[in-house]
């Protein structure tokens, strides 16, 4: 007797349910993630930031990388401001998220970055997010960084991340080089043992906490093109 209708794919509005089921609980844990670093003492972030600048510089403490991407941090998230100064003190290019529209008002059709041109060459960008105002470089100029450090509420020892919603990394790191390590900056209490994903979000390589470096262990997934609208 033929199995084949024994694990008959799902029907379209099934996988629109099962979507709209994980974009719900991305959304309660966001709410709570985002809660609960608001109510974080600013000393105590403060403290938490300096220990993830000493881990990450002891992560990078054999060789130092030619270019790394990372985003300038606002409100209550891991801060990266004294971690890309110290980056470009020594001599490393720095690749930030470009959000503003184009010139014409336009909205950009994908990611863009820009090298990191020192305090005087910033502006504040889009939902308050400090971007530079240097020379912009095409998202698939991303390919140059061999270290991406992106941003998340949330992750796990599987690698996968919650990030703000809107895809914009997940539609980013498309462009990465296969060689290149991504980590994600966190707090010791956003490592999860579960995150709700998507079949679109790209996982990262290591967790950065004011406690040190988690090396995650992803599963293979098959590759997904994430949609043009989430």
């Amino acid at each position: 007797m033929s199995s084949s209708g024994s694990a008959a794919d799902p029907s379209p509005g099934q996988v629109e349910a099962d979507d709209a089921a994980v974009a719900g609980a991305k959304r309660t844990l966001r709410n709570a993630i985002q809660l609960r670093r608001d109510s974080r003492p600013a000393a105590r972030r403060t403290l938490d930031d300096e220990a993830r600048l000493e881990v990450v510089i002891a992560a990078l403490a054999d060789r130092m990388p030619d270019t790394v991407a990372a985003y300038l941090s606002t409100g209550s998230e891991p801060g990266t401001l004294q971690l890309v100064a110290w980056l470009a003190a020594h001599r490393v290019r720095v690749l930030l998220p470009v959000l503003s529209p184009l010139p014409d008002g336009s909205r950009r059709t994908g990611p863009a970055w820009a090298p990191y041109g020192g305090p005087d060459a910033l502006r504040v960008g889009p939902y308050a997010i400090p971007e530079p105002t240097t020379d912009l470089v095409p998202a698939e100029g991303l390919a140059e960084a061999e270290v991406l450090i992106c941003s998340g509420l949330a992750a796990n020892s599987l690698g996968d991340r919650l990030g703000r919603g809107g895809g914009w990394y997940d539609r980013a790191l498309g462009h990465a080089s296969q060689s290149a390590t991504v980590w994600v900056l966190q707090n010791v209490d956003e490592v999860l043992e579960t995150i709700p994903t998507h079949r679109w979000d790209r996982r990262v390589d290591a967790i950065v906490t004011p406690s040190g470096m988690l090396t995650c262990e992803p599963r293979i997934r098959t590759p997904f093109s994430l949609p043009d609208q989430l």
